[in-house]
This record gives C-alpha cells, structure tokens and sequence, in this order.
C-alpha cells in the first residue's frame, strides 16, 4: 500500500444514522433503554471474557463505563417520564461516527 493510500484512509470517516424519527414517550423509552441495554450487555461480556482469562485481573475501565451507561440510562428515563404528562411527542437522532483510531 502507497503513502498516498494511508493518508487517504486516515481522513475516511463513516456516518450510520442508527435512529431519527418521532416517538411517543413509550416508544422513545423503549428505543433507548434498548440501545443503551445493548451496549452495557457487550461491556459485561467484555469483562466476563477478561476475568475468565485472569480471575485476579482489574476491569476498572469496564466497570466505570457500565456504571455511566447506567446513569445515563437513568437520565434519560428520568427525562422521558417528565415529558410523558405534556402529551408530545419526542424526536430522536442518534447517528454513530466512523473512523480510524489514532
């Protein structure tokens, strides 16, 4: 692979708009918890697969993420419940950003 070649992947970024739309307050509810469900299921599966590799390891990093994946789960339902009694609807535009690691 050419120079040229590398400094044109370092630059692609790839967007996947993975929710937009309205919702009601149930619907909304369900949509998030279900995405943020998803995401801490895979940082504890993560931290299984560590642990049975080495029972004595440290899985702080994953332990610190699934704890903010829960309050943010909390925020959001918290929210969501605080517009369920002003009969609206909620839009919803979750859109993930792709890119190289540096």
């Amino acid at each position: 692979m050419e120079t040229k070649d590398l400094i044109q992947l370092e630059t692609v970024t790839q967007q996947v708009e993975l929710v937009k739309g309205e919702f009601t307050p149930s619907e909304a509810a369900h949509v998030i918890s279900s995405l943020i469900n998803e995401k801490i299921n895979f940082h504890k599966l993560q931290r299984l697969q560590i642990w049975e590799g080495d029972h004595g390891c440290k899985t702080n990093r994953l332990d610190g993420r699934i704890d903010e994946l829960e309050n943010e789960k909390e925020i959001a339902t918290q929210f969501i419940k605080s517009i369920r009694g002003l009969g609206k609807n909620l839009k919803i535009k979750g859109t993930l950003e792709i890119s190289l690691a540096e």
